[in-house]
């Protein structure tokens, strides 16, 4: 009987409750020993065949009849008022087939009390308006062809600035989001200070950082009647379902999203983009089909961007190294648009055993590109503050950074006062160190007294426990095959692998023997969001549910044809047996057919999350760097990764996941950072040329380690999520090698040549 059950959900660092449907109670979780053979194991993707020969059906490769191409006119202003706009040459443009502004748009609702299309805009790359023609180079032509008389308006782009009582107002309602400060406060801060033995302090910045998907976001939208159908690059077809519901006033089941295939979106895909509201409109007013996708450079003006922060972080300790307090003071640009910011906040209140803890962090509009979320978001950025100034406080008392770390371990989060599920920290701190070395750890001169080569480490914690609402259907078909069906989309993680691992377990048949349907709302149940590592952690017991509802379907049939007892059959390598005798195996095929044309679907729902206990992740990682100080150059000779995130269930895509968030941690410390001119407000490097992504040159080795503890508390597969994680404690790791390479703390990302040069005189 169907129960509707409510629970507490963790959400990159935020935690709400959520309601869920479940029909059956939770299969227990497996057995810390448990003699499991496909889960843990390292598994090829079952896909990867049609991702390498191109057959693989990217939102790119949709080509509808009749299909129409649309392209952007954007801001060339970070602050704006269109006094006047004239589409009527690029109307006439043979080929042109439809154009959009503010003025013959519908008024759809946008972020921070604005509309899709207004004559106001806020940033340089801010939409003006959409030209859908016969191609692409018509439309972008077309482009050329719309006149618009803008009246430029005062703009800021210095969120520190941007609180000042004389500025230009972003919104109406101010530039602090929500009017005012996030604070926070547990014990009593002043009076730690004034009774601590050390206390350090320093003002750190992080920059805004681009998420380069390798696929850029886009839409290809297509009406039918009253009914659309969108196919996007996403990591959630039902919230960009949500979106369009809204956006045009339909009823759920006249809005159909599919993503089949997508190539990353590190957080930036969440949501819909106006992109996908754009083309949906062209569409409606073409009566055709229409594909919008941005180009390099508009991905890097208008996708997103990480939030850039100032973060003002003081901590105090005894003379042992025990923490006394942690104050934090941070102001976070999260563009012309947001949806507030990330909790840069959140280490510092729940990475280390402290009684004594102040945060107060200011959201801030300013004119530039929109913050989105970004892999780890505010924990990144968090992290890199925090774990500097915890290392330089090891320096100042002398002892080592992995004890001064022991020394303050947390084993429950302060905040809500609940002991942690699991924690295994101090494990990643003890493997990796022996990984890596620690021992003698120092400044190590190489073969020219220019060189210096050091070793730093940093720790890190985030969530990825999941919970519901989360449900899947496994299908056993009447010749045999079977079928998992969830809402999920597979963002490039190996969703589908992952998926056919956890059924193939209970089914007993190998992983390529079973095909994942995903990514396509009008095809599968609501599944959640792919974010906050939790996809594994959300879904994967969905799945699993699912397959023993299905499997004890099966069993039911097949001891029916038998004539044996439920309990005696066995299901291995796609066979039947039964105990006791060995000579009876039949083909599951067999069986199922005998039974007519029946279809078994099996029904699984993610169970609630326990009330008593805090679902984290934890991790530690550890830097072996040289730098050469006439040069500025840095040389990561090796990055060691070790991660305590639950069982592991595919061990090959666990690495694979660790390894790319390493070198996207790699980029944000060293290479990678949005130039704006600030003196016109424009994007210097909005392209891959100037924009330095990190690639195979500017790294060595990269080994990784997991714990794998199963956490039994978590959910039934004692599993949790990795997406994010291996990039939080990155940055502050090779921040740290450098310090003691150096002798100098370095308070700014990137670390560039010319900050070591300059440091170093």
């Amino acid at each position: 009987m169907a129960r509707l059950i409510k629970t507490r959900v963790e959400l990159e660092g935020v935690t709400r409750d959520e309601s869920t449907i479940v029909e059956a109670e939770a299969p227990h979780t497996y057995p810390a020993k448990a003699n499991l053979k496909i889960i843990g194991r390292e598994q090829p993707k079952i896909d990867g065949f049609e991702r390498v020969t191109g057959r693989a059906a990217y939102t790119l490769d949709i080509h509808l009849p009749g299909m129409l191409y649309a392209r952007v006119l954007r801001s060339p202003f970070p602050h704006a008022r269109i006094k006047k706009i004239e589409v009527s040459q690029a109307v006439k443009l043979p080929g042109v087939r439809g154009v959009i502004t503010y003025q013959n748009a519908s008024k759809i609702p946008w972020l921070n009390n604005t509309s899709l299309l207004e004559p106001i805009l806020r940033y340089a790359g801010d939409e003006v308006a959409a030209v859908a023609a016969d191609d692409d180079y018509i439309a972008t032509d077309a482009l050329g062809l719309i006149e618009v008389d803008y009246e430029q308006l005062p703009f800021i782009i210095d969120p520190k600035a941007a609180l000042g009582a004389e500025v230009p107002k972003i919104h109406r309602e101010g530039n602090l989001v929500n009017g005012m400060a996030r604070r926070y406060e547990r014990g009593s801060v002043r009076s730690a200070f004034d009774a601590a033995d050390y206390i350090v302090e320093e003002v750190f910045q992080t920059q805004s950082a681009l998420h380069n998907c390798l696929e850029p976001h886009g839409t290809v939208a297509s009406w039918s009647g009253d009914e659309l159908t969108v196919w996007e690059s996403t990591q959630s077809i039902f919230r960009v379902q949500d979106d369009l519901v809204e956006a045009f006033q339909l009823p759920r089941n006249k809005v159909r999203v599919i993503c089949q295939y997508m190539g990353s979106g590190f957080g930036s895909k969440q949501y819909s983009g106006k992109w996908a509201i754009l083309a949906a409109l062209l569409a409606r007013q073409t009566g055709r089909p229409v594909r919008l996708m941005y180009d390099r450079h508009e991905e890097n003006l208008a996708a997103g961007n990480r939030a850039p922060t100032i973060q003002h972080l003081k901590i105090a300790a005894g003379r042992d190294g025990v923490l006394k307090a942690i104050e934090l003071q941070a102001v976070v640009n999260i563009g012309a648009y947001g949806w507030g910011s990330a909790l840069v906040e959140g280490p510092a209140q729940v990475m280390y055993a402290c009684q004594n803890v102040r945060s107060e962090v200011r959201s801030v509009f300013t004119n530039t590109g929109p913050a989105r979320s970004f892999r780890g978001p505010g924990y990144v950025e968090g992290s890199f503050a925090l774990e500097s100034l915890m290392d330089e406080l090891a320096l100042i008392i002398g002892i080592d950074p992995i004890e001064l770390r022991l020394k303050n371990y947390a084993t429950r989060d302060q905040r809500n006062n609940l002991p942690y599920s699991a924690n295994h920290l101090d494990e990643c701190y003890r493997k990796g160190a022996e990984m890596i070395g620690w021992q003698g750890r120092g400044e190590r001169v190489g073969g020219k007294a220019s060189k210096r080569r050091a070793l730093g480490m940093a720790g890190q914690v985030w969530g990825g426990g999941g919970g519901p609402p989360a449900y899947a259907w496994v299908r056993i078909n009447f010749d045999g095959s079977v079928e998992v069906i969830t809402g999920s989309q597979d963002i490039g993680t190996g969703t589908r692998t992952v998926m056919a691992q956890i059924a193939a377990e209970e089914l007993g048949m190998e992983p390529d023997k079973i095909v994942v349907r995903l990514g396509d709302t009008g095809n599968g149940p609501y599944d959640p969001v792919s974010w906050g590592s939790m996809t594994v952690s959300s879904v994967g017991p969905a799945v699993r549910q699912a397959a023993i509802d299905a499997r004890n379907q099966l069993k039911d049939i097949v001891a029916g044809f038998l004539n044996k007892p439920i309990g005696s059959i066995r299901l291995k390598d796609g066979q039947i047996y039964t105990n006791g005798d060995s000579h009876l195996r039949v083909k599951t095929s067999e069986i199922v057919e005998q039974a007519g044309e029946f279809t078994i679907i099996g029904k699984g729902a993610r169970e609630p999350n326990h009330s008593n206990v805090d679902l984290r992740t934890f991790g530690a990682q550890f830097a072996d760097v040289e730098v050469d100080v006439t040069t500025g150059e840095v040389k990561v000779h090796k990055i060691v990764t070790v991660h305590d995130f639950g069982r592991v269930i595919n061990r090959l895509g666990s690495q694979n996941q660790a390894e790319g968030a390493v070198v996207q941690g790699i980029g944000f410390a060293l290479t990678e950072k949005r130039v704006i001119d600030e003196r016109n407000g424009i994007v210097l490097n909005a392209n891959l040329e100037d924009y330095l992504v990190p690639t195979d040159l500017d790294f060595n080795e990269i080994e990784c380690a997991f714990i794998d503890a199963p956490d039994n508390l978590a959910n039934s597969l004692g599993a949790k999520g990795l997406g994010e994680p291996a990039l939080i404690p990155t940055a502050p790791a090779i921040a740290n090698a450098l310090r003691r390479a150096t002798g100098t703390r370095f308070l700014s990302l990137p670390i560039t040549r010319d900050k070591i040069l300059e440091r170093m005189k």
